[in-house]
């Protein structure tokens, strides 16, 4: 009997120290993570709040006419926002850009009140839905009209080369003509033959590359 006491003891003993032992490794294991986050609460850099991050601008060139009228001349110009799923917001975006005018030596080519009433993507044709206002601001003379509407289609075409033409209307309308003269009955091709050079000489009509803007069709009202 006495043996087995004794031999009972130690094993005690030692599941005693087990315990003791694992408490003290999770006490120290807790202890050192409080001190750990309180150290790095302390050093670490507060962050401020999340910005949202700016939209983007996308580079496209406009059509704008010399100041002599002998033709268009090119201006480079950024516009806000992403070309990337819809084009028609773009295509509004681009004409409305025109519309505001040059920054250089140049001439506007559209008044600058015009506004697009719609823009649809029909194949490779943007039909491009004009508001009165635009009609009734151009200059008399078919080299007026002429202008406003080539400024137009070479500005669209140019930036975006899946679209080959350009059909107008007039308050949701087919029009013959938008001041009497230029014939829009069918869709408008680009003529970068009326292009000239920064020092007003005739260029080559094949447009240089743009930095092609290409995403699916789509309707912008």
């Amino acid at each position: 009997m006495c043996n087995m006491m004794k031999r009972t003891r130690p094993k005690k003993h030692f599941y005693a120290r087990t315990v003791l032992l694992i408490a003290f490794l999770a006490a120290a294991v807790m202890l050192g993570s409080m001190m750990l986050h309180k150290y790095l609460a302390r050093h670490q850099t507060p962050q401020g709040p999340v910005l949202p991050k700016p939209a983007g601008t996308v580079p496209v060139t406009l059509f704008f006419s010399a100041t002599d009228g002998s033709g268009f001349i090119r201006e480079a110009r950024e516009i806000e926002g992403s070309c990337s799923t819809d084009i028609s917001p773009c295509i509004r975006a681009i004409l409305e850009e025109l519309a505001n005018g040059p920054l250089g030596d140049l001439a506007a080519t559209i008044p600058q009140n015009s506004t697009f009433r719609s823009i649809q993507i029909q194949g490779d044709t943007a039909v491009i839905d004009l508001d009165t206002t635009l009609v009734e601001g151009l200059p008399n003379g078919s080299s007026a009209e002429m202008t406003a509407a080539y400024s137009m289609v070479n500005t669209v075409t140019f930036n975006f080369p899946a679209i080959k033409k350009v059909q107008f209307l007039v308050e949701g309308r087919n029009v013959a003509t938008l001041a009497g003269h230029l014939q829009l009955d069918k869709p408008l091709e680009p003529d970068f033959q009326m292009e000239k050079d920064q020092d007003n000489s005739s260029i080559d009509g094949s447009p240089a590359s743009p930095a092609a803007i290409t995403a699916p069709g789509g309707t912008d009202k």
